[in-house]
């Protein structure tokens, strides 16, 4: 699957289970480690792990693809779930605030997913 459509599946799923501060960013032009980086913010502990599972669930179950690797799950602040060309980072609120990846990655091209979002 293309980098680009696998980021945009994984905002997709993300966006069905109401995962807060979406982002897709194109990192490709910056660094060697990823394609795009999909950031995304759960309202809980609870919530964090329950969209990574489903991005896990739902890639493998309509893709055929499980991530290369993943981190964090004991802590469930901040789930990574790496698949290569696309690495997925879900966050508690303040993991997120805490860790920065929006300003750390500045340099990278925030993509317009609003045509992925549903509309509510």
């Amino acid at each position: 699957m293309e980098s680009k459509a696998l980021a945009e599946a994984a905002v997709r799923i993300l966006d069905t289970k109401k995962a807060k501060a979406l982002k897709m960013i194109r990192i490709s032009d910056i660094s060697s480690l990823a394609d795009y980086f999909v950031l995304a913010t759960g309202t809980s502990s609870t919530h964090v792990k329950a969209l990574a599972d489903e991005v896990e669930f739902q890639l493998k179950e309509t893709q055929k693809i499980a991530p290369d690797h993943e981190e964090g799950y004991r802590s469930n602040s901040w789930i990574l779930l790496d698949y290569g060309s696309v690495v997925i980072h879900v966050f508690t609120p303040d993991a997120r605030e805490f860790y920065d990846l929006d300003r750390l990655w500045k340099d990278g091209t925030a993509e317009d997913i609003s045509g992925l979002m549903t509309a509510e």
